[in-house]
């Protein structure tokens, strides 16, 4: 494409409205139903790669210009324009957690100090903060606010580092576009290398170097792409070129924030990477005078949208925090619901946006003893309006302080960690140290399954032999007898002792994982805090392939998110036909998908044979006392129910399998 000479005013694309409105519609809609908008956190990505093209656009014409760049002025803009909504929203917060949430208070003053200095996601990774598990950690209304810590990192050093390059390579735009790229490269690496499969991904999610790779593809653009010297005049031929493959770079996204799951492997093994350049691509289509999708992308919706997705972005997780914590029952109004959380997100971005970030953006900080004196004088409308939103604005800030000052009071030890999580956390460590030793048991007993399977007289002798024996040791040693009261005989104590069993679940097993280990024996867990069905599926056909799965697979899956048929059947065929899978359905009244994952799984039963559902929800829902406060992980009077209950359908299940005859 040709270029023409560099223009003396930096022309305003207000396409790149469209690209953020693309990217917080993403987020908050990812946040109220992952399942629709499985990639929207690409969003992300998208406002990372904006902020490096445009400022290092910034950066270049400038220094093209006059060979030098106005840091104090740069740094003067950026801080009117980040720090008063930012301000606004942690002591606007903090008062809320105060007054309303003091189960929250516990190292708030740490949470605002790490945001106002640009180190939160830094903060999060060192103090073990998942983005994906939302139940047993009080979940934090400030969780989404490490991205905003990466990109002000970014407008600090970023400029910085622009300069040095710029006179190390002397304007060398090959140079520079090869270095960004480099950085780029490395950082998308680093995501790939990092990543480990049943892990939680948080630190790759949270990692300033982790997530480089989209600022800086944003930057390499701007050395080759700047705006300034785009040609507005292009041939037809140009211009469709140009056209096509702003088409790939949006179709593309959007492909991928419908399709990209935040815990698939493929995510952080080029997904990103490859989100992150289709962005770039549709950046540079926009950002073309010649092309059409400037134009396209511009829009009166796009506008309003695009101009306070800031305030859209850092209110939305406070809001729907302190509204789901009022009113928990969210998997009965899935509608309902997210429509008045996302009312509630507008209206105070709006109002934020009309008296927080336009005012003070656009406020002359000379004139502030000026201001002061207006404020207290006068009477027209505006200047009543001006008062009022001051005197709101004081209280916000008296009542953020007093939460701060009594968050660094508050014992992040009796406080910040909640009963339940300590218990899983604790449930999760007991576990990891018996799995090698019960994965291998069940290994050996596959293999002498198989031997005893070649002598039929054999193996209906020791069954004969095993079910008397069971009945022997229930008179003469008996086992957990304190579970009798819960419908448990002692015979199915005894028989659950030897039976082994693979089971795969999320934080709701961890958090029953000792009563089941304990009515199960030779159980072998693989269950993590955020676990969802499209990251255990590999899981499943790696312990078949090693001949380490045993014939009995118990499954809780669904509290996370929902899944699809096609899911499952993945599931299901990893498993093989000819194991007996006991499902645990889903009892998570604070989440949407509540409905769909039981539906799925009732119309799966129907399909599959060997697919045992244990109706948990029907058995549990009417007992609210059976749960913490999250209403999804048993208490302590509610885990010996759902052992039990497990134990109770799962040893039925098998005592009916074993009375059909076998088919040839």
């Amino acid at each position: 494409m040709q270029r023409a000479g560099q223009t003396k005013k930096r022309r305003f694309i207000t396409g790149f409205s469209g690209l953020r409105t693309i990217g917080v519609l993403g987020v908050i809609l990812y946040h109220l139903n992952p399942n629709i908008f499985r990639g929207g956190y690409l969003g992300v990505p998208i406002f990372l790669a904006l902020a490096g093209y445009l400022i290092a656009d910034q950066v270049m014409r400038e220094l093209r210009s006059t060979g030098h760049f106005r840091l104090r002025r740069f740094y003067g803009r950026r801080l009117k324009k980040i720090y008063p909504t930012l301000i606004v929203m942690l002591f606007a917060t903090s008062t809320y957690i105060v007054l309303f949430q003091r189960n929250l208070l516990a190292n708030l003053h740490k949470i605002v100090a790490a945001n106002l200095l640009n180190y939160y996601n830094w903060w999060q990774i060192f103090n073990g903060q998942s983005y994906f598990e939302r139940f047993a950690n009080n979940e934090s209304p400030f969780t989404h606010m490490w991205t905003l810590s990466i990109e002000n990192q970014f407008y600090i050093f970023g400029p910085l580092l622009i300069i040095l390059l710029f006179h190390l390579f002397k304007n060398n735009r090959k140079w520079l576009f090869n270095t960004a790229l480099l950085i780029s490269v490395i950082s998308g690496l680093l995501m790939a290398i990092l990543y480990q499969p049943h892990v939680d991904p948080s630190r790759l999610y949270y990692g300033t170097d982790t997530r480089l790779f989209s600022i800086f593809l944003g930057v390499a653009l701007a050395f080759v792409w700047p705006t300034d010297r785009l040609r507005g005049k292009v041939g037809n031929r140009d211009r469709w070129t140009l056209d096509v493959a702003g088409l790939i770079g949006i179709a593309g996204m959007l492909w991928l924030i419908f399709t990209l799951d935040a815990q698939n492997s493929w995510t952080y093994r080029g997904g990103m990477f490859l989100f992150t350049l289709f962005t770039v691509l549709a950046i540079a289509v926009i950002a073309h005078p010649g092309a059409d999708w400037n134009r396209i992308m511009s829009n009166p919706f796009f506008d309003w949208v695009g101009s306070r997705s800031y305030g859209l972005y850092v209110y939305q997780f406070p809001v729907m925090i302190f509204f789901e914590s009022k009113f928990p029952d969210v998997a009965n109004h899935p509608i309902l619901y997210p429509v008045i959380e996302v009312v509630l997100i507008v209206a105070i971005s709006e109002v934020s946006y009309r008296w927080i970030e336009k005012p003070i953006g656009q406020f002359d900080f000379r004139r502030i003893g000026e201001w002061f004196s207006d404020l207290f004088h006068g009477n027209t409308p505006q200047e009543w309006i001006t008062r009022t939103v001051s005197a709101i604005v004081a209280l916000i800030m008296v009542g953020g302080s007093v939460a701060v000052v009594q968050g660094a009071q508050t014992n992040p030890d009796a406080a910040d960690k909640s009963e339940l999580a300590q218990k899983i956390k604790a449930n999760a460590k007991a576990n990891d140290k018996r799995s090698k030793s019960q994965l291998a048991a069940i290994k050996k007993a596959n293999e002498e399954k198989k031997k005893a399977a070649q002598n039929k007289s054999l193996s209906e002798s020791l069954s004969k032999s095993q079910s008397a024996a069971e009945e022997s040791r229930a008179k003469e040693h008996p086992v957990n007898q304190d579970l009798e009261k819960y419908g448990l005989t002692q015979v199915q104590l005894q028989r659950a002792q030897q039976l082994p069993i693979t089971a795969f679940g999320d934080s709701v097993m961890i958090d029953g994982q000792p009563l089941l280990t304990r009515i199960f024996p030779k159980i072998y867990i693989q269950a993590n805090v955020g676990q969802q069905m499209v990251n255990t599926i590999d899981s499943v056909k790696n312990l078949s392939a090693q001949g380490a799965m045993a014939d009995v697979v118990l499954v809780g899956l669904g509290t996370n998110g929902p899944f699809t048929m096609d899911q499952l059947d993945q599931f299901m065929q990893a498993v093989g036909q000819n194991r007996r899978v006991y499902w645990i359905n889903a009892r998570v009244p604070t989440r949407q998908w509540q409905g769909q994952v039981n539906s799925t799984l009732a119309d799966a039963a129907k399909r599959y044979a060997n697919l045992h559902i244990i109706d948990w929800f029907a058995y549990a829902n009417p007992h609210n006392d059976w749960f913490w406060n999250d209403q999804v992980h048993p208490n302590n009077t509610g885990s010996p129910y759902y052992a039990t209950f497990v134990a109770k359908e799962v040893l039925n299940g098998e005592k009916n399998a074993q009375q059909v005859p076998e088919k040839k």
